[in-house]
């Protein structure tokens, strides 16, 4: 058995403002993660055999940013806003139900 049920990974990459491709991290994804990481801990789902938020470098899906994959599932996922991090915090990551509205 895996150590953790499901991993978060946000892409967290910033290519700065110049960039010719976009980077999730000027779309504010620092502040979603910690958002979630907070949010996971409120509703218990941390620690060993629950989930596990993590940031990573970019995940190369820079145009559909920002983004953020949940395993081990590989479900993709962009979001705009805190109501987007709580529907796939509260129906995947708690649920295992995908949101398929944000999904990429």
């Amino acid at each position: 058995m895996s150590y953790y049920q499901r991993h978060i990974f946000f892409c967290v990459n910033d290519r700065g403002p110049g960039s010719e491709r976009p980077s999730c991290n000027l779309c504010g994804s620092v502040q979603a993660r910690e958002y979630a990481k907070k949010k996971i801990k409120k509703l218990g789902l941390s620690g060993e055999g629950k989930v596990r938020v993590n940031q990573s470098g970019c995940l190369d899906r820079c145009e559909e940013g920002p983004v953020c994959v949940v395993y081990p599932e590989g479900t993709w996922y962009t979001y705009v806003d805190e109501t987007d991090i709580d529907e796939i915090v509260e129906s995947h990551l708690a649920g295992g139900k995908v949101v398929d509205r944000l999904k990429i």
